[in-house]
This record gives structure tokens, C-alpha cells and sequence, in this order.
């Protein structure tokens, strides 16, 4: 979980807590870094065409006839900075103006405040340029609310209904088939060899004998 999503806490808050609460969401809704360096960078371009820098007992004087311009620049640059800050909607074109400045300010500005402002310039305006917001979460209506709660509960009934309704019985097993004879063993007719024949039942009669009454 990252720290965008834990909500900050509100009991037993002390003020440092309550500083840095504020300047991470100020920091997390706004191009805060490009704006950052877009101001860094327009520090040197405006400062060495002023300064006097002193080498023993000689001092230099580092003012051109191009310091009105260095000037322009580096100011330009800081407000462009706090636009970025203040004003998201318009850090696209906050950024291109400081990229552009700060390749103008090569030639105009000691080589970009010696080379000081040539890197944080490019970096800040191409993050500027780069930097989108997060996207806001939709606001569900009441209608898409609804319907997802007529959904859920239809659902629920389904469910009900599979786990309350009985199984179904198995099938009963196969009878048993009956055996048949094996190939080529005689078929008996009637009852088995074995068996005795029912009283009063007739005999069959034997090829060759003679029945008495037909002698008589």
C-alpha cells in the first residue's frame, strides 16, 4: 500500500504533522518539482551579471550591456516556476517557455549563468510539460447504484436456491443379466437334468417302446 492511499490521521495531530499533511498534497497536485527547478535555474542567470567577485584585491565586475536581458530571463523563469505551482492548468506552456528560455540564455546570459542554469532549465521544463493529474474517481449515480443492488440481490437468490434444492438420487443399480450358455454346451429344454419330474407329469416317451396299451 502506498502512502497515497493511507488516509492521514486526525487525532493527536502535532503541527509538524499538520505542515507536512498540507505540502504533500500541495505537492502531489501540482508539477512541484518542475516548478522547483525552473526557479533554481533562474537563479544564476539573474545573479552573475551583478555580482562582483572579488580575487584578492582585484574585483571583477561580471555586468555586460547584456545584463537588462539576463535580467528578463532570470525573472522570467521564477515567475514561470510559481505559475507552474499555483496555476496546473497552464504548466504546458509554462513549460516550453522555460525550455526556450534557457536555450536563449546561452548566448545571452554567460552561457546560461555558466552552464549553472542550463540543466535544471531543461529538467524543470520537461517536467512541467510532462506532469498530469490523477484521474478523479466517477461519481456512481443513484440509477447505477440502484441497478448494481437489484443485480447483487438476484444473484444472492440464484445462490439460495442451487444450495437449498435436494440432489437427485442415483440412478438405481442395473439388474443383474442373465447368463447364457456357453458356446456349444446343449441347450436343455424344460427343467434341469438334475431336477426329479413332478408327480402326474408324463414321461417322455423312448424311441423303440412299445406302449401297452396300443399292445392290448
Amino acid at each position: 500500500m502506498s502512502s497515497a492511499t493511507v488516509e492521514p490521521r486526525t487525532s493527536h495531530q502535532t503541527p509538524i504533522g499538520w505542515l507536512w499533511r498540507h505540502f504533500r498534497d500541495f505537492r502531489r497536485t501540482r508539477p512541484f518539482w518542475g516548478g522547483l527547478l525552473a526557479m533554481i535555474a533562474g537563479g544564476p542567470i539573474l545573479y552573475f551579471p551583478y555580482a562582483h567577485l572579488s580575487l584578492g584585491g582585484l574585483t571583477i565586475a561580471m555586468s555586460t550591456t547584456a545584463g537588462a536581458g539576463s535580467m528578463i530571463i532570470g525573472v522570467l523563469m521564477i515567475i514561470l516556476g510559481l505559475t507552474g505551482w499555483f496555476q496546473p492548468a497552464v504548466r504546458v506552456f509554462a513549460g516550453i517557455a522555460t525550455i526556450l528560455l534557457t536555450l536563449v540564455s546561452i548566448p545571452v546570459s554567460n552561457l546560461a549563468g555558466f552552464g549553472l542554469a542550463l540543466l535544471p532549465g531543461l529538467i524543470g521544463g520537461g517536467l512541467m510539460v510532462s506532469w498530469a493529474p490523477l484521474p478523479e474517481p466517477k461519481a456512481e449515480s443513484a440509477h447505477g447504484r440502484r441497478r448494481k443492488g437489484r443485480a447483487a440481490e438476484a444473484g444472492n437468490a440464484v445462490a439460495e436456491s442451487v444450495a437449498t434444492e435436494p440432489v437427485a438420487a442415483e440412478p438405481a443399480a442395473d439388474a443383474p443379466t442373465a447368463k447364457l450358455p456357453a458356446q456349444g454346451a446343449p441347450q436343455q429344454s424344460g427343467a434341469e437334468p438334475g431336477a426329479e419330474p413332478a408327480a402326474g407329469a408324463a414321461l417322455p416317451k423312448q424311441a423303440g417302446a412299445a406302449d401297452p396299451e396300443e399292445a392290448r
